[in-house]
């Protein structure tokens, strides 16, 4: 598989029992929508173990439009997260996954008290 954002390869890394998709050159991750689901609750070094990339560089690439779904190619739809609505990722129409620049699954794992400050604005 090749990376929505840069089409480098991507390649596999594990947490647990999950293989996740990590780009070999920008370090995004894709995440089939179950793995998140369960990444989410299992907050104890997941997010050390898998994005490895620098925010910086994720940043960049999350300025990046027409994202096509590396499993259907169908276009990728911009969403944010209902509790961290700063964090904005790709996500196949379809439900084949979600792709997460670098940094963004540490920013999920780690909510702050300015994350809930901000979702009640």
């Amino acid at each position: 598989m090749k990376c929505p954002k840069c089409s480098a390869p991507m390649e596999i890394t594990s947490f647990k029992e999950l293989e996740i998709d990590r780009c070999t050159s920008c370090k995004g991750l894709w995440f089939q929508p179950e793995e998140l689901d369960f990444l989410r609750n299992e907050t104890w070094m997941a997010d050390y173990i898998l994005d490895e990339g620098k925010v910086k560089t994720g940043k960049q690439f999350n300025e990046m439009r027409d994202i096509r779904c590396p499993q259907c190619d169908a276009d990728m739809e911009q969403l944010t997260d209902p509790d961290q609505p700063h964090v904005v990722y790709e996500s196949c129409p379809r439900g084949h996954g979600v792709f997460l620049d670098a940094g963004e699954f540490t920013d999920l794992m780690h909510k702050t008290f300015w994350d809930k400050f901000k979702r009640a604005r």
